[in-house]
């Protein structure tokens, strides 16, 4: 079995030891030389290095792991690049949150005016990522799992010669659903699937090729959650759970008022718990607090991407490419969030069913939002920066836009020297 190695950058991150878990459970099929993790937080990075080798140890995973804050050192020679960094941490997420909050606004690290923030701060790190990517290991592919995944991977596939996939694990909900739901197998569940990232719709589900039934259809919506049973039926498609924000604004916003906290403010509160379980020298499993943080699904489809790759074995992925005509009535160039088949060659884009209708709009003028934004933040442009917001359904009004502008620019100084130096 031929050998690769791993390096995954933004190690510190607490979703790390669920890779190394993926990685054993696929050991006959994968075997990883080497795994480098790769932080500047220094302590996190000393503290999840020494976890990570007892997890590895319990796992009986068999590679070679190392850490480094020395980015070069990382890249070099790597056959797969894990990002899943947060620049600036949760204390810069919270900030995205409130801002907006403050103007009546989602505040939501992905979209809206936060989730553009988070941008702003990330695809500066990711470009220079990948630049060194072109030169360190030309033939490795970056996995992106940071968000918000379309808009850096937008980034990275316009500015860059790097290879790159973006994920989410919204790909693969649809299977977690109809398997909690019904009790099937994910391999008898497929679906047609096509949006954006975080702004998605899946349509046409099928069990063993028939088309689910109303029942069964309800039964899988149920499992979403987060968007409200009776809109979803109306729709008629499955969207994404994050379309909560776009279809039950008022609702959501004032969710959070009467909570009182961010989701940012709970994940740094369980971040404490979770590394000090990760800096206890007894620990050799995940600790229980760390499935309170969220993100199910994610090592397995990193992995799943590593699978199909290395070992040129087809698979059907949900993947953020460019869309090349998959959604006729997106510029060939944006990216996209859709079917794909997986192997050595790359992704290749499968067929993409008519998107609904009642969807082209809001698909349509987010794509809008997140092509100006993905420029202003590689030229530091203050007016495409307005005009990114201005296209933004959840924010449009241009008097907010004005007051949000000077006010989240200066929040995020410190990681925005595109913007603030002559």
């Amino acid at each position: 079995m031929e050998k690769f190695k791993l390096s995954i950058v933004g190690a510190g991150s607490s979703y790390t030891p669920e890779l190394l878990e993926e990685l054993a459970n696929r050991r006959e099929s994968l075997w990883a030389k080497e795994i480098v993790l790769y932080d500047i937080d220094e302590k996190r990075l000393g503290i999840m290095e020494g976890f990570c080798k007892r997890y590895a140890s319990h796992l009986g995973l068999e590679a070679e792991i190392s850490s480094t804050t020395d980015l070069d050192k990382a890249l070099y020679g790597a056959d797969f690049v894990d990002t899943q960094i947060r620049v600036g941490g949760n204390k810069q997420r919270v900030k995205d949150e409130k801002i907006p909050l403050k103007y009546g606004l989602v505040g939501q690290e992905t979209t809206g005016a936060g989730g553009m923030m988070k941008a702003f701060r990330t695809i500066p790190v990711v470009l220079n990522l990948a630049r060194r990517m072109e030169e360190l290991a030309p033939e490795g592919w970056i996995i992106n799992y940071t968000n918000p995944t379309g808009l850096v991977t937008e980034a990275v596939t316009k500015y860059s010669k790097a290879r790159i996939a973006g994920f989410c694990s919204g790909g693969i909900f649809p299977k977690m659903w109809a398997k909690d739901a019904l009790g099937i197998a994910y391999d008898r569940v497929q679906y047609d699937f096509a949006g954006l990232n975080h702004l998605n719709f899946m349509s046409n589900i099928t069990i063993d090729g028939r088309a689910v039934t109303d029942e069964e259809f309800e039964a899988i919506a149920r499992e979403n959650d987060s968007v409200n049973l009776d809109l979803i039926k109306l729709l008629g498609v499955l969207p994404s759970p994050y379309l909560q924000w776009y279809y039950q604004t008022d609702e959501k916003i004032q969710k959070i008022a009467d909570c009182g906290y961010t989701r940012g403010e709970e994940v740094m509160e369980l971040e404490k718990e979770i590394y000090d379980a990760y800096g206890n020298p007894e620990q050799v499993t995940k600790p229980e607090v760390l499935a309170k943080r969220g993100g199910g699904g994610y090592s397995e489809v990193a992995m799943n991407f590593v699978h199909a790759v290395h070992n040129n074995a087809d698979k059907e992925m949900v993947v953020n490419v460019p869309n090349r005509g998959a959604i006729p009535f997106l510029p060939d160039d944006a990216v996209v969030e859709i079917s794909c088949l997986v192997n050595r060659r790359g992704m290749a884009s499968l067929h993409v069913s008519k998107v609904p209708e009642m969807c082209w709009g809001i698909i349509a003028a987010v794509k809008n939002y997140e092509q100006l934004a993905v420029e202003a933040a590689v030229e530091g442009d203050v007016r495409k920066m307005k005009l990114a917001l201005l296209a933004h359904p959840l924010v449009r009004q241009y008097d907010l836009v004005e007051k949000l502008v000077p006010e989240l620019l200066e929040a995020n100084k410190e990681y925005l020297p595109q913007f603030f130096t002559l």
